[in-house]
């Protein structure tokens, strides 16, 4: 047994021996949070990645940055008491060429595999400023163009494990055209309505998502899933294979699919996730000349309360003008089928269910199984194919929300609204 156990801290040293470490301080870091630590991080990273890979060690102290770049093979590692703090001057943050919706972020990665941000540490994007200058900007003038903290292009196996991730100027992690995504025991924190666009966790066009114990308390969409804009110019390419499961959510948005859903969106399943003061819960979302082919989704043992609409499936993001005049489809049209919630418990909501099908795209193939809602106002359904098994919808309001009917203004019963089936 000791033979064993020698050979096996034998085979466990040699295996931590065998991964490099470039010290940032060592490549001349001060960790102060006063002077720009940016070259000497950038070059702890190439020097790394020269190397064939390994981990950057960011000991403790706060590394003030601007942009980083991450190469392949390169894990960042932030130990506990590290904080990589985002430079507050805007002209660290250059407007990418391709892509001029967004800048520079904190930390980017274009064409790199097997990366990493993992530790105990934080990093911190500092987006106060850019928050209060969109706020406070000219009513009616478009507000400037934000860098994201985490942002990574048509890269893969991209592992981001036990950080905590706070105050992005705008999305906190976004990942476009990638493959092999795991976030995991990390924690997301903005401050509410204070940090706009805030979004946690954003998969555009990406697949072989794990979104695993991850907490997230935000300023707009917790998670959202997307697959690219059509007036943008965006590839219709999907996001496919996506696992949320075991998360907390509380401020923000909800566990978004969509709005921007060009290239549509495939295979994705939710359990064991908790909700707590988002203004949604489960939120499905496109309209028309913004969709694609949607489906199937499941989502199962999942926990609400004080939500404002617990379960939302609309085709109308944009808007709902009252029209029920079908127009032809297109490439475009949203299509949603295949949605399977399951083993739900929702209390003190504002609305328990909205399902918005268009007429010449019903929502099809949603299926209600041991859904028990508590809300002011029941459910709200339009050209939809709705199957429930168990289902209990108890509105303990008036049939109004914030003083008004329904979309459609018509029901059956206080608060609850079925039309076009």
């Amino acid at each position: 047994m000791k033979a064993t156990v020698l050979m096996l801290a034998m085979c466990l040293s040699a295996a931590h021996a065998a991964v490099k470490t470039c010290d940032a301080k060592a490549m001349g870091a001060v960790a102060d949070g006063k002077a720009k630590d940016t070259a000497a991080l950038q070059k702890a990273i190439d020097t790394c990645a020269a190397q064939g890979g390994g981990e950057v060690l960011l000991a403790a102290g706060t590394y003030l940055s601007g942009p980083l770049d991450l190469k392949s093979h390169v894990h960042l590692r932030l130990a506990k008491g590290a904080t990589l703090l985002g430079s507050p001057d805007v002209e660290d943050y250059p407007i990418r060429a391709d892509a001029p919706w967004r800048r520079v972020s904190l930390i980017h990665a274009d064409k790199a595999e097997d990366i990493g941000i993992v530790g105990e540490g934080t990093v911190d994007g500092q987006g106060q400023g850019w928050w209060t200058r969109l706020l406070n900007r000219e009513k009616g003038t478009p507000g400037e163009v934000r860098p994201m903290l985490i942002d990574l292009t048509n890269s893969k196996q991209i592992l981001i494990e036990g950080v905590t991730i706070q105050n992005s100027p705008q999305y906190n992690i976004l990942a476009v055209l990638c493959d092999g995504l795991t976030v995991r025991n990390a924690r997301i924190v903005n401050p509410g309505v204070k940090a706009p666009n805030t979004d946690g966790i954003d998969p555009v066009s990406t697949s072989h998502v794990l979104i695993d114990h991850v907490f997230i308390d935000t300023g707009d969409d917790n998670v959202a899933i997307k697959s690219g804009l059509v007036e943008r110019g965006d590839p219709d390419l999907p996001s496919s294979d996506i696992a949320i499961r075991d998360c907390t959510f509380l401020h923000g948005h909800g566990l978004s699919i969509g709005s921007e859903t060009a290239g549509g969106v495939k295979n994705v399943t939710v359990e064991r996730v908790t909700f707590n003061g988002t203004t949604q819960g489960i939120r499905i979302k496109s309209a028309r000349g913004r969709g694609n082919d949607m489906g199937p989704f499941t989502y199962k043992d999942i926990t609400m309360d004080n939500v404002g609409t617990a379960i939302q499936i609309t085709m109308y993001y944009t808007g709902f003008k009252g029209d029920e005049v079908a127009v032809p489809v297109t490439e475009h049209t949203p299509k949603f089928h295949d949605i399977t919630i399951e083993n739900v418990t929702v209390t003190n909501a504002k609305v328990g269910l909205l399902a918005m099908g268009l007429p010449e795209s019903a929502i099809k193939g949603l299926k209600l199984k041991n859904v028990k809602i508590s809300a002011e106002r029941g459910l709200v359904a339009r050209y939809a194919e709705i199957a429930e098994s168990g289902v209990t919808i108890t509105s303990t309001g008036d049939g109004k929300v914030g003083g008004k009917k329904a979309e459609d203004g018509a029901g059956n019963g206080p608060g609850v609204v079925i039309t076009g089936k």
